[in-house]
């Protein structure tokens, strides 16, 4: 075979096989309790990713690590993960209210983040040439999250870094925005961004460059509007569900656990959800995004 056939041959197999994979986690909210059904999820979760990828490249968690920002809750939450973690891939998370929304601001602060092991409330970081975007909050607020401007202003920089790559941005948030994805809507009251207008304005500049996924809500991903497709003005945004518990369009609990397993392609990213408790792929949250993210999408 010539070099013109070798070459062919490798542009072919480099669309067919993923550049890389991370899954998405939230809202574990891990309690003291050894044998707790949440602590217990976490631990069903991170051993089915172990087993389901172990080529992984990332986990990423949107925040509600622990149920109430406790210190001996984040103690657990490590253990449960140093237990799995030969098998795993790089932590990477953000702050959810119950890690930070209650108590004094300082120590809240500073228990998540000696805890996660970030370096501050936001932060970025560049995997084999794929952008990862984390926000949070900078007040602990019960429920929502507040984004300063400076904030909003490193959010912009960081995306228009990536303005040249084929390959958008994946940024996470725990609260999502209003009216976007399950559970946002006003009628269902888990929306939760005090800066949705100025949010969504940043967003709105890169709609072809980013991806959001956010948690807070726990809807299942059998939920309807589970993924916001952007419409013409903003980027696709999926709701992560959770790892704990999930809720239902009828607003009503439901236990379960789930997550994302995320394939990122040359020519497009694939979002697969997953049944943590089944050890199965839900068929109806599976979704193929194409370069550019162009509405509407395929």
């Amino acid at each position: 075979m010539g070099s013109s056939g070798r070459a062919e041959q490798a542009e072919a197999a480099s669309m067919t096989l993923p550049l890389m994979r991370f899954q998405v986690i939230t809202d574990t909210h891990v309690r003291s309790e050894e044998e707790h059904p949440y602590n217990r999820r976490l631990a069903r979760a991170l051993q089915d990713i172990a087993e389901t990828a172990p080529d992984s490249r990332g986990i990423m968690h949107a925040g509600d690590m622990t149920d109430h920002g406790f210190p001996d809750e984040y103690a657990r939450f490590r253990s449960i993960w140093e237990a799995h973690r030969d098998r795993l891939p790089e932590l990477l998370l953000t702050m959810g209210n119950h890690d930070v929304g209650l108590g004094e601001r300082e120590s809240r602060f500073a228990n998540f983040l000696a805890a996660s092991g970030m370096s501050a409330p936001y932060h970025d970081h560049w995997i084999e040439g794929v952008h990862f975007i984390f926000l949070g909050t900078e007040e602990n607020l019960e429920l929502h999250c507040s984004l300063s401007a400076e904030q909003l202003a490193w959010l912009d920089a960081r995306l228009e870094e990536g303005r040249d790559s084929a390959i958008p941005a994946f940024v996470f948030l725990h609260q999502p925005l209003l009216d976007t994805v399950a559970g946002s809507y006003a009628e269902q009251q888990w929306h939760g961004v005090v800066q949705d207008q100025e949010l969504k304005a940043v967003l709105a500049k890169h709609r072809n460059g980013a991806i959001l996924f956010t948690g807070h809500t726990h809807w299942e991903m059998e939920a309807a509007h589970n993924r916001f497709d952007g419409g013409p003005a903003l980027p696709p945004m999926f709701n992560a569900a959770s790892v704990a518990y999930l809720w239902t369009d009828e607003n009503e609990r439901k236990e379960g656990s789930q997550g994302y397993y995320v394939e990122v392609y040359r020519d497009r990213v694939v979002v697969r959800g997953r049944d943590f408790e089944r050890n199965a792929w839900i068929d109806e949250a599976r979704y193929e995004l194409k370069y550019p993210l162009e509405f509407p999408m395929a």
